[in-house]
């Protein structure tokens, strides 16, 4: 079963059936009787929902990260939309056979697809076998398996969708190993397995991607601390890794946000510590890029500056990108005419 009418499509003055993740519930009362708040949502945004009485009165409880079949109508409040909701009725979401990329944002690559890049990247370029033997375990293990494959990579700022974690991870990983084939005399072996681990906690300082919040870890611990952690009984049980290669490992985790008032713990003292953090640093500024291009769009009459972004602490200019020869040739253009005309 999928969902057919979403978020961003409603118009009010329209009634609508369909199923959403109810991702805020709050019972109140007022003068007619009690009534439930909602905040219903699916991939696409966040819609208000009311249940006025007498109709609120057959609900006890609306468990928060539960999924409804909703029957409503699209009204507005405060020129946005809002759902007046008529019948609501809980489902289960594997017996219906639901998507969760219906409900919740998610990578655009399926998660399942991202780890195992991960593991071929793993096979293919860590040689060494207890170190290879170690990130497997890791990455197959039955309980951070699920967990990798349901995470977000932040709350807010970068990859914050599930699958976001995986797809970071990748795009990190793929760019330490470019920075390899630029300088050989990196380790690429444990560059790789720095790269793949070095965000691995942010599996449990953040919930799932249903409320994508932080935990009460994460908010105590972190995820550098979490994650050294998580790894921790992995390194022991490994007779045979080098004392070195764990020390350089656990360095090239607590080391990667690079400064102190980034949250590092201790500065990139390794040349693959260096280039991990910059990886990292770089792939994260290019998620935060990519939704702002997304949110301004290609069209003509687009913004040519965003609002102010204060991650990047700037506005980010749309800018013209240079013609490719398939550009060229999808307009008619001949691959070596001047784009301007020539003077007579």
């Amino acid at each position: 079963m999928s969902k057919t009418v979403f978020v961003k499509d409603l118009e009010p003055g329209r009634n609508l059936a369909d199923i959403f993740l109810v991702s805020s519930a709050q019972k109140g009362a007022a003068k007619n009787g009690p009534y439930w708040k909602l905040k219903l949502q699916d991939a696409t945004g966040v819609v208000d929902a009311v249940i006025w009485s007498p109709a609120s009165e057959a609900y006890a409880d609306i468990p928060v990260g539960s999924f409804a079949s909703v029957q409503a109508a699209i009204t507005s409040f405060n020129d946005q939309p809002q759902l007046k909701i008529e019948r609501l009725a809980l489902l289960d979401p594997v017996a219906m056979g639901l998507s969760m990329g219906d409900f919740v944002p998610c990578s655009t690559v399926p998660p399942k697809e991202l780890l195992e890049e991960l593991i071929d990247m793993v096979r293919e370029h860590i040689e060494h076998k207890p170190l290879k033997n170690l990130i497997l375990r890791i990455l197959e293990n039955e309980e951070i398996r699920p967990k990798l494959l349901n995470a977000t990579g932040a709350k807010t700022v970068h990859h914050a969708y599930v699958g976001g974690l995986l797809e970071h991870t990748v795009g990190v990983s793929r760019s330490c190993m470019a920075f390899c084939d630029l300088y050989p005399t990196l380790d690429r072996q444990i560059l790789l397995a720095g790269a793949i681990l070095h965000d691995i906690g942010k599996a449990w300082e953040l919930t799932d991607g249903v409320e994508n919040d932080y935990t009460d870890e994460g908010r105590l611990l972190g995820h550098i601390l979490i994650g050294l952690e998580k790894i921790e009984p992995f390194l022991s049980k490994s007779k045979t890794l080098e004392p070195e290669l764990i020390l350089h490992l656990k360095h090239l985790i607590v080391g990667h946000h690079g400064e102190h008032e980034f949250g590092s713990p201790v500065l990139p003292k390794t040349p693959e510590a260096y280039i991990l953090h910059h990886a990292d640093n770089v792939d994260a500024k290019m998620s935060i890029m990519h939704g702002i291009y997304k949110d301004m769009g290609d069209k003509p009459d687009s913004p040519r500056w965003s609002a102010y972004n204060r991650y990047l602490q700037r506005n980010i200019f749309l800018r013209t990108p240079a013609p490719s020869k398939a550009e060229k040739a999808k307009n008619g253009q001949p691959e070596n005419q001047c784009l301007l005309p020539l003077k007579a």
